[in-house]
């Protein structure tokens, strides 16, 4: 199972000028789970419960089931009826448009770009490395800032890492920037990439647990192999208790 949360705090104003913040709780699924709806509203109460401030639940599916579309939770007993209705976004449904979302200068625009193309090069790892190229090229020419473009190397480098033909990869971007005189990706650090993986972890674990022990995270930040971490990510989060993630970490 692969899934992220996230949590926002938006500060906005109202109609009558005062001020108010939202909780916007994100859940990130990319596997089919029958249990997914359930969660969704365990988070939602959770954060409601912890907060006293009203949340809302979005659900953002890059599963790759065109008919999987959870979008509610409720039981009833006794007379008694719970239930959550949460708007959800299939990432599938932008491969029919593939074109608006290729002119889209939004971020997110090219990261859905990379999930799709993700998705569908399971078995081909030519075929990925050709779009993760393609794709990190276009960062250059959608008129983002330095920053932008090395924060979005990142992530569609964790998406689409073809890990036997990364060498090729990365022949291929240095030489596409020194032709075009464009330094960017070069200059970004394996450090880096993983210091945002360590990070992740450290957020997910906060999020499900309220706090991470201090010595909990300085064991995370001395981890520097990516697989390892990715690995301990996917655990992070469905692991019952920090104490059995503990366990699991002192096995690595």
């Amino acid at each position: 199972m692969s899934v992220s949360l996230l949590l926002f705090k938006v500060k906005v104003w109202r109609l009558d000028g005062k001020e108010a913040w939202v909780l916007i709780h994100v859940e990130i699924q990319s596997q089919y789970d029958s249990e997914f709806p359930q969660r969704m509203y365990t988070y939602n109460y959770r954060i409601f419960d912890r907060y006293g401030q009203k949340v809302v639940s979005l659900a953002i599916l890059g599963d790759d089931s065109p008919n999987w579309r959870p979008h509610e939770y409720s039981y009833e007993l006794w007379g008694c009826r719970v239930s959550l209705e949460f708007p959800i976004v299939k990432l599938l449904d932008y491969e029919t448009q593939w074109e608006a979302i290729e002119a889209n200068t939004n971020p997110f625009a090219i990261l859905v770009m990379a999930h799709l193309r993700t998705l569908g090069t399971n078995q081909n790892p030519e075929a990925r490395l050709e779009w993760k190229i393609s794709l990190i090229k276009q960062l250059y020419h959608k008129g983002y800032s330095r920053e932008n473009i090395q924060e979005l190397f990142r992530l569609i480098d964790w998406m689409m890492t073809p890990a036997e033909l990364e060498q090729l990869c990365d022949t291929e971007i240095s030489s596409y920037e020194r032709q075009n005189y464009m330094p960017y990706i070069t200059t970004i650090e394996r450090r880096g990439i993983l210091r945002n993986q360590r990070e992740n972890l450290i957020d997910v674990l906060s999020a499900r647990f309220e706090s991470v022990p201090s010595e909990l995270s300085v064991a995370i930040n001395n981890l520097d192999d990516m697989d390892v971490l990715k690995r301990l990510l996917k655990q992070a989060v469905t692991i019952p208790s920090l104490v059995e993630f503990e366990q699991l970490l002192s096995q690595v």
